[in-house]
């Protein structure tokens, strides 16, 4: 059976929106599938690990008009695409139980399973509340705070990011209960307050999928899932069920300790000095004194690094110590030009704030050392 004829770019740009997050080995091997479905000129594409689903729609396919619905490897008809050449014509035809891709002179037959079998999430019930915002504004947010989340902890709350909305305000934490990061943005409409804990996968895919644009996206709450709809992509998550951590309590808010510091020569400063950290603990020395604030990191050979950055301060000297790759992550994260850092003593976090984006936090703690 014939099933539609369509370039190469148009149906690679979908399968890679939705192939994302098709994991590579799968206790069901129909998880590995992408389903394509059929109906009249519209082709939607369908993946699923069953806690996340992205879904696409692509216009305008050429051919048969009968509907029609299967299965296929994700990866490997992504593989094959990508090896056409651009702007190619591909033909893909169904023959029992197997797709044929055809393009010029080349022919590839793929295994493909039911339509049938394919498992989709089911239908959340009431929605809660939903917020519309601009494509490149949530990106942006996300991209502020993703970082900090945790992996694989057993605290499995952790392994996400928090999303409030909260009357005119959309508010998004992580934490991996050694740093902590906040952002809070604007949202056009009131809504009522609402927390919900968005998967890890969920937010890392989202970060890829949203274009810097300001194209809207559409963002429903339910009470297990979340739905995030922007240009032809709906990507539906289901939610972490948990007690995600008072990020309030964790963000000082007396600090007196306070330096401004250029963000790129900060990160450079500690990039040069984790050339000779120690490999386990990954410890950086911030010693303030008036007008300096010098960094050190030291290994087990005895070797060391020094960095000394001239800073506008005249208060009491601190020697604290930081892992240094939470602080490398925070500034290679954030745009700005400038970064303020505010202590309290030597066993106290520190918290990391933009004197341009007033809304932004970073709490980092201390660290022996």
């Amino acid at each position: 059976m014939k099933l539609f004829q369509i370039s190469r770019d148009a149906l690679l740009k979908p399968l890679q929106a939705v192939s994302g997050i098709v994991e590579k080995r799968h206790t069901l091997p129909i998880l590995s599938n992408v389903l394509i479905s059929r109906r009249q000129r519209a082709l939607s594409l369908v993946a699923t690990d069953l806690e996340i689903q992205v879904s696409t729609v692509c216009e305008d396919v050429a051919g048969a008009g009968e509907e029609t619905a299967f299965t296929v490897s994700a990866r490997k008809l992504q593989e094959i695409l990508r090896s056409l050449p651009e702007g190619s014509e591909t033909m893909l035809d169904l023959q029992n139980s197997r797709l044929q891709v055809r393009a010029g002179k080349s022919r590839f037959n793929l295994q493909t399973l039911p339509a049938t079998d394919f498992p989709t999430l089911a239908e959340a019930g009431a929605q809660l509340a939903s917020v519309r915002l601009e494509q490149g504004e949530l990106r942006e947010l996300l991209g502020l705070v993703q970082y900090s989340m945790a992996q694989q902890d057993i605290r499995y709350y952790l392994n996400g990011l928090l999303l409030v909305l909260d009357e005119d305000r959309i508010k998004l934490v992580a934490t991996d209960g050694h740093r902590l990061s906040y952002m809070a943005g604007p949202i056009a409409q009131q809504v009522q307050k609402t927390e919900v804990i968005l998967p890890r996968k969920a937010v890392l895919e989202l970060g890829k999928l949203l274009e810097a644009s300001s194209e809207p996206v559409d963002i429903e709450i339910y009470g297990t899932q979340a739905k995030f709809r922007f240009g032809a992509v709906e990507l539906v998550t289901k939610l972490i069920d948990g007690k995600f951590p008072d990020y309030t309590r964790v963000i000082p808010t007396n600090y007196q300790k306070r330096i401004v510091l250029a963000r790129i020569a900060l990160l450079q400063a500690l990039q040069r000095a984790s050339i000779l950290s120690n490999e386990k603990f990954r410890g950086v020395r911030w010693m303030l004194t008036a007008n300096s604030l010098r960094i050190s990191c030291t290994n087990n050979e005895q070797e060391e690094a020094q960095e000394e950055i001239e800073v506008s301060y005249n208060g009491d000297a601190l020697d604290v110590g930081f892992n240094i790759n939470y602080l490398v992550d925070v500034l290679n994260n954030v745009q700005e030009s400038n970064v303020e850092c505010a202590f309290g003593d030597a066993n106290s976090s520190m918290l990391m704030t933009l004197p341009e984006r007033k809304e932004f936090k970073y709490v980092v703690m201390p660290m022996r050392i």
